[in-house]
Protein backbone atom coordinates (compact mmCIF):
# COMPACT_ATOMS: atom_id res chain seq x y z
CA UNK A 1 0.00 0.00 0.00
CA UNK A 2 1.47 3.24 -0.95
CA UNK A 3 2.03 6.06 1.80
CA UNK A 4 -0.29 8.43 0.51
CA UNK A 5 -2.56 5.73 1.08
CA UNK A 6 -1.69 5.43 4.85
CA UNK A 7 -1.60 9.34 5.75
CA UNK A 8 -5.11 9.24 3.72
CA UNK A 9 -6.57 6.81 5.87
CA UNK A 10 -7.34 8.82 8.63
CA UNK A 11 -8.42 11.95 6.73
CA UNK A 12 -10.60 9.63 4.60
CA UNK A 13 -12.32 8.32 7.73
CA UNK A 14 -13.03 12.09 8.90
CA UNK A 15 -15.14 12.74 5.61
CA UNK A 16 -16.48 9.53 5.51
CA UNK A 17 -20.74 9.68 5.83
CA UNK A 18 -21.70 9.91 9.46
CA UNK A 19 -24.93 7.43 10.88
CA UNK A 20 -28.48 8.45 11.01
CA UNK A 21 -28.84 9.59 14.78
CA UNK A 22 -28.56 12.96 16.12
CA UNK A 23 -26.47 14.04 13.24
CA UNK A 24 -25.34 17.99 14.16
CA UNK A 25 -23.85 16.18 17.23
CA UNK A 26 -21.96 13.77 14.98
CA UNK A 27 -20.63 16.08 12.77
CA UNK A 28 -19.47 17.95 15.14
CA UNK A 29 -17.56 15.45 17.39
CA UNK A 30 -16.21 14.11 13.54
CA UNK A 31 -14.76 17.30 13.23
CA UNK A 32 -14.03 18.65 16.34
CA UNK A 33 -12.07 15.42 17.01
CA UNK A 34 -9.89 15.77 13.50
CA UNK A 35 -9.18 19.18 14.53
CA UNK A 36 -8.42 18.16 18.04
CA UNK A 37 -6.23 15.65 17.16
CA UNK A 38 -4.27 17.74 14.28
CA UNK A 39 -5.76 15.40 11.72
CA UNK A 40 -7.25 18.47 10.11
CA UNK A 41 -4.41 21.53 10.18
CA UNK A 42 -4.61 24.64 11.73
CA UNK A 43 -5.28 27.15 8.98
CA UNK A 44 -6.58 24.46 7.12
CA UNK A 45 -10.14 25.47 4.61
CA UNK A 46 -12.47 22.87 4.66
CA UNK A 47 -14.44 22.13 1.64
CA UNK A 48 -17.28 24.33 0.58
CA UNK A 49 -20.55 23.66 2.10
CA UNK A 50 -21.82 21.71 -0.60
CA UNK A 51 -19.21 19.55 -1.20
CA UNK A 52 -18.52 18.98 2.89
CA UNK A 53 -22.36 17.72 3.20
CA UNK A 54 -22.16 15.95 -0.09
CA UNK A 55 -19.19 13.99 1.81
CA UNK A 56 -20.67 13.22 5.26
CA UNK A 57 -23.95 12.47 3.99
CA UNK A 58 -25.71 15.21 5.00
CA UNK A 59 -27.94 18.02 4.27
CA UNK A 60 -26.16 21.37 4.18
CA UNK A 61 -28.59 22.75 6.58
CA UNK A 62 -26.94 19.98 9.36
CA UNK A 63 -23.65 20.96 8.06
CA UNK A 64 -24.21 24.52 8.73
CA UNK A 65 -25.46 23.74 12.13
CA UNK A 66 -22.46 21.96 12.80
CA UNK A 67 -20.03 24.41 11.72
CA UNK A 68 -21.81 27.39 13.73
CA UNK A 69 -21.27 24.70 17.07
CA UNK A 70 -17.86 24.59 16.16
CA UNK A 71 -17.23 27.95 15.59
CA UNK A 72 -18.80 28.49 18.76
CA UNK A 73 -16.58 26.08 20.29
CA UNK A 74 -13.28 27.78 18.76
CA UNK A 75 -12.65 25.42 16.46
CA UNK A 76 -13.47 27.12 13.20
CA UNK A 77 -13.21 30.60 11.88
CA UNK A 78 -14.90 32.78 9.04
CA UNK A 79 -13.88 34.28 6.49
CA UNK A 80 -15.95 36.21 4.14
CA UNK A 81 -15.04 37.49 0.53
CA UNK A 82 -12.99 36.22 -1.59
CA UNK A 83 -11.07 33.24 -0.78
CA UNK A 84 -13.27 32.91 2.22
CA UNK A 85 -14.65 29.82 3.89
CA UNK A 86 -14.67 27.96 7.03
CA UNK A 87 -10.94 27.15 8.63
CA UNK A 88 -9.66 25.47 11.08
CA UNK A 89 -8.56 26.72 14.52
CA UNK A 90 -6.53 24.26 16.73
CA UNK A 91 -7.37 24.72 20.50
CA UNK A 92 -4.83 26.02 23.00
CA UNK A 93 -4.15 23.65 26.01
CA UNK A 94 -7.38 23.21 27.76
CA UNK A 95 -6.96 24.59 31.43
CA UNK A 96 -5.63 21.97 34.21
CA UNK A 97 -8.72 22.88 36.13
CA UNK A 98 -11.05 22.51 33.68
CA UNK A 99 -9.85 19.08 32.49
CA UNK A 100 -9.96 17.69 36.32
CA UNK A 101 -13.21 19.11 36.43
CA UNK A 102 -14.80 16.60 33.84
CA UNK A 103 -12.36 14.08 34.86
CA UNK A 104 -14.43 14.00 38.19
CA UNK A 105 -17.43 13.32 36.14
CA UNK A 106 -15.99 9.53 35.40
CA UNK A 107 -16.08 7.29 37.88
CA UNK A 108 -13.22 5.01 38.24
CA UNK A 109 -15.02 1.89 37.01
CA UNK A 110 -15.92 3.98 33.95
CA UNK A 111 -12.76 4.75 33.07
CA UNK A 112 -10.94 1.14 33.34
CA UNK A 113 -14.29 0.24 31.28
CA UNK A 114 -13.15 3.00 28.56
CA UNK A 115 -9.46 1.76 29.06
CA UNK A 116 -10.08 -1.52 27.83
CA UNK A 117 -12.36 -1.05 25.16
CA UNK A 118 -9.72 1.73 23.88
CA UNK A 119 -7.17 -0.86 24.49
CA UNK A 120 -9.05 -3.75 22.57
CA UNK A 121 -9.59 -1.56 19.61
CA UNK A 122 -5.81 -0.39 19.22
CA UNK A 123 -4.17 -3.88 19.85
CA UNK A 124 -6.91 -5.38 16.88
CA UNK A 125 -5.81 -2.53 14.99
CA UNK A 126 -1.67 -3.23 15.27
CA UNK A 127 -2.72 -6.88 15.05
CA UNK A 128 -4.22 -6.27 11.53
CA UNK A 129 -1.12 -3.47 10.69
CA UNK A 130 1.19 -6.36 11.67
CA UNK A 131 -0.76 -8.48 9.00
CA UNK A 132 -1.61 -6.18 5.93
CA UNK A 133 1.12 -2.90 5.90
CA UNK A 134 4.78 -2.87 4.01
CA UNK A 135 7.15 -1.11 6.39
CA UNK A 136 7.48 1.76 3.78
CA UNK A 137 3.50 2.12 4.72
CA UNK A 138 4.59 3.14 8.43
CA UNK A 139 6.65 6.57 7.51
CA UNK A 140 3.62 8.10 9.55
CA UNK A 141 3.66 6.26 12.46
CA UNK A 142 6.86 7.17 12.83
CA UNK A 143 6.65 10.60 12.19
CA UNK A 144 4.58 10.74 14.95
CA UNK A 145 5.99 9.14 17.34
CA UNK A 146 9.33 10.47 16.82
CA UNK A 147 7.62 13.92 17.34
CA UNK A 148 6.12 12.74 20.41
CA UNK A 149 9.12 11.96 21.41
CA UNK A 150 10.50 15.94 21.35
CA UNK A 151 6.83 17.39 22.24
CA UNK A 152 7.08 19.53 25.10
CA UNK A 153 3.96 20.63 25.57
CA UNK A 154 0.87 18.30 27.03
CA UNK A 155 -1.93 19.39 24.46
CA UNK A 156 0.60 18.63 21.87
CA UNK A 157 1.26 15.45 23.12
CA UNK A 158 -1.94 14.45 23.68
CA UNK A 159 -2.64 15.69 20.17
CA UNK A 160 0.30 13.43 19.03
CA UNK A 161 -0.82 10.53 21.05
CA UNK A 162 -4.36 10.40 19.87
CA UNK A 163 -3.28 11.06 16.17
CA UNK A 164 -0.84 7.76 16.49
CA UNK A 165 -4.08 5.63 17.73
CA UNK A 166 -5.98 7.23 14.80
CA UNK A 167 -3.33 6.73 12.31
CA UNK A 168 -2.60 2.79 13.12
CA UNK A 169 -6.38 1.58 12.80
CA UNK A 170 -5.79 3.42 9.64
CA UNK A 171 -2.54 1.45 8.51
CA UNK A 172 -4.81 -1.61 9.73
CA UNK A 173 -6.76 -0.46 6.69
CA UNK A 174 -9.83 -0.57 8.69
CA UNK A 175 -12.13 2.37 8.56
CA UNK A 176 -14.59 1.61 11.17
CA UNK A 177 -11.44 1.16 13.35
CA UNK A 178 -10.35 4.68 12.33
CA UNK A 179 -13.75 5.67 13.02
CA UNK A 180 -13.91 4.09 16.94
CA UNK A 181 -10.58 5.27 17.47
CA UNK A 182 -11.64 9.11 15.93
CA UNK A 183 -14.89 8.78 18.84
CA UNK A 184 -12.63 7.83 21.47
CA UNK A 185 -10.04 10.71 20.99
CA UNK A 186 -13.27 12.65 21.39
CA UNK A 187 -14.80 11.03 24.32
CA UNK A 188 -11.24 11.06 26.80
CA UNK A 189 -8.08 11.87 24.76
CA UNK A 190 -7.86 15.49 25.76
CA UNK A 191 -7.63 13.99 29.64
CA UNK A 192 -4.71 12.64 28.96
CA UNK A 193 -3.27 15.90 29.27
CA UNK A 194 -3.32 15.42 32.54
CA UNK A 195 -0.61 12.54 33.06
CA UNK A 196 0.95 13.12 29.35
CA UNK A 197 2.88 16.61 30.82
CA UNK A 198 4.74 14.31 33.10
CA UNK A 199 7.95 13.19 31.10
CA UNK A 200 8.02 9.96 32.31
CA UNK A 201 4.97 9.00 30.74
CA UNK A 202 5.76 10.44 27.51
CA UNK A 203 8.78 8.51 27.62
CA UNK A 204 6.95 5.24 28.47
CA UNK A 205 4.30 5.65 25.42
CA UNK A 206 7.53 6.86 22.91
CA UNK A 207 9.48 3.80 24.07
CA UNK A 208 5.54 1.44 23.57
CA UNK A 209 4.80 3.47 20.52
CA UNK A 210 8.39 3.00 19.12
CA UNK A 211 8.37 -1.16 19.81
CA UNK A 212 4.78 -1.10 18.27
CA UNK A 213 6.31 0.05 15.15
CA UNK A 214 9.22 -2.84 15.07
CA UNK A 215 6.79 -5.48 15.45
CA UNK A 216 4.41 -4.34 12.92
CA UNK A 217 7.49 -3.96 10.56
CA UNK A 218 8.20 -7.47 11.34
CA UNK A 219 5.12 -8.86 10.84
CA UNK A 220 5.02 -9.73 14.62
CA UNK A 221 1.16 -9.47 14.94
CA UNK A 222 1.13 -11.18 18.98
CA UNK A 223 4.07 -8.63 20.06
CA UNK A 224 2.40 -5.35 18.40
CA UNK A 225 -0.93 -6.57 19.80
CA UNK A 226 0.52 -6.26 23.56
CA UNK A 227 2.00 -3.46 22.91
CA UNK A 228 -0.70 -1.48 21.57
CA UNK A 229 -2.75 -2.37 24.17
CA UNK A 230 0.26 -1.53 27.01
CA UNK A 231 0.16 1.82 25.32
CA UNK A 232 -3.62 2.37 26.32
CA UNK A 233 -3.59 1.02 29.54
CA UNK A 234 -1.03 2.25 30.99
CA UNK A 235 -1.76 5.87 30.45
CA UNK A 236 -5.16 5.13 31.84
CA UNK A 237 -4.04 4.19 34.61
CA UNK A 238 -2.47 6.74 35.83
CA UNK A 239 -5.57 9.03 35.05
CA UNK A 240 -7.12 6.39 37.40
CA UNK A 241 -4.76 6.83 40.02
CA UNK A 242 -5.10 11.36 39.33
CA UNK A 243 -9.27 10.65 39.64
CA UNK A 244 -8.84 8.27 42.82
CA UNK A 245 -6.29 10.95 44.15
CA UNK A 246 -9.12 13.49 43.92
Amino acid sequence: MRQDQIDGGARRAVFSPVDNRARVDTVVRRLGDAIELGLLADGEQLPGESELAGQLGVSTVTLREALMALRQQGLLITRRGRGGGSFVSLPELPAEDRLRTRLRGWSTEELRDLGDHWAALSGAAARLAAQRTEPEDLIQLRRTADELTRAQGAATRCRLYGRFHVELAAAAQSARLTREQLALQGEVGALLCLVLADDSCREEVADRQRGLISAVQDGDHATAGTLAERCVREPVARLVAVRLAR
